[in-house]
């Protein structure tokens, strides 16, 4: 049987994406961390859809969408983390194609509060859609962090 011809396609491009957002959150910063992990772990949703995941929060532990019988997504693992001021995840988050990317969650307490500093960088064969979708999905992951601190708070 004859070998498969290997194509290279010539219309693919290496994009970049580089979302920096800035928020603050009336909770104190271990409560604020914790919530963090929560929206990264069980609490994590698309919009309007629970999407949870599972992360391992230690140095090398893996960010996951477990769908249970062995099946999944790998989304990254844990590169850096210093509780309760710095969380950083590295791999293909929601790619499924060639991509790279480094999320940082950088915290920083003022007065009664939390400061939360987000950079997401990454760079691929990155689709269009996913380029068009990522500032918003992360701004909504954002708000769900302030929202969970603010029931935490509150009881």
């Amino acid at each position: 049987m004859p070998a498969t011809p290997i194509s290279a396609a010539t219309d693919d491009q290496i994009r970049t994406i580089r979302v920096h957002k800035e928020t603050y959150i009336a909770a104190p910063i271990d409560i604020a961390y914790e919530c963090i992990l929560d929206e990264l772990g069980p609490e994590n949703q698309l919009p309007g859809k629970p999407m949870p995941m599972v992360l391992e929060s230690f140095p090398g532990g893996r960010w996951y969408r477990d769908l249970g019988n062995n099946a999944g997504h790998f989304w990254g693992h844990v590169q850096v983390i210093k509780p309760p001021t710095l969380i950083e995840i590295a791999g293909p988050l929601f790619m499924s194609y060639a991509g790279s990317n480094h999320l940082q969650y950088k915290l920083r307490a003022e007065g009664e509060g939390t400061w939360l500093t987000f950079l997401h960088t990454g760079f691929g064969l990155i689709a269009e859609d996913h380029l068009q979708g990522v500032n918003e999905g992360w701004q909504g992951s954002l708000n769900r962090i302030i929202e969970l601190a603010k029931k935490r708070i509150a009881t």
